[in-house]
């Protein structure tokens, strides 16, 4: 599969543009609040690196422990952010196709290209995230990954996934967003994030 729609050519734009997020910040924000409340830039950062190592997991056929707390790392974010991010795309480049079905042990059958785009929702929303907390723009961020991270949301997001952060749920409530608000406004908004807060 290639293009535009390739879903691994879609994750690395996902993972490179949140690279240059990552390089944007200092460690004196490593403390600033982000709009995952119980976390801060510092420790969104460290997530994000947590992420990336599940992930790969996941791109190798194995089974992520997602139970796993995970550190927080005070320094080098951006080295270890590339270095992840470089394992994760050659996993999946290894991983074989992904225009067929993967079977669920409950029956149900997936796209197999399901947790790539699922990988590639979670970097453009912490994408969002990460940049409304440094007071860095969303403007020149990739609108395809956006709208296809939106796209597959908006399917795969049930509504038992949803709830408060102190009730362990890591979306909230889908939040009101203009139909011509900026796609990474819009997709923050499908996540549960306020985009008329202030940041």
């Amino acid at each position: 599969m290639t293009g535009p729609q390739d879903p691994i050519e879609l994750l690395a734009r996902a993972l490179a543009q949140t690279a240059g997020l990552v390089d944007g910040v200092g460690a004196e924000l490593a403390g600033h609040p982000t709009a995952c409340r119980s976390w801060d830039v510092g420790r969104l950062i460290s997530h994000l690196l947590h992420d990336l190592r599940q992930f790969t997991v996941r791109a190798e056929g194995g089974t992520p422990d997602w139970a796993e707390p995970f550190e927080r790392v005070e320094d080098d974010w951006l080295h270890r952010f590339e270095a992840g991010a470089e394992r994760l795309v050659a996993a999946w480049r290894e991983a074989g196709d992904l225009d067929g079905v993967i079977e669920l042990p409950d029956g149900r059958a997936l796209p197999a290209r399901f947790p790539v785009d699922q990988q590639t929702a979670e970097f453009a929303v912490h994408a969002w995230d990460l940049a409304r907390a440094t007071g860095q723009s969303t403007a020149g961020l990739d609108h395809e990954v956006a709208e296809a991270s939106l796209a597959w949301g908006r399917g795969a997001l049930r509504p038992e996934y949803r709830g408060s952060e102190e009730d362990g749920h890591a979306f909230g409530p889908e939040v009101a967003a203009a139909g011509d608000a900026p796609v990474y406004d819009r997709l923050a908004a499908f996540f549960g994030r306020d985009p008329g807060a202030a940041g």
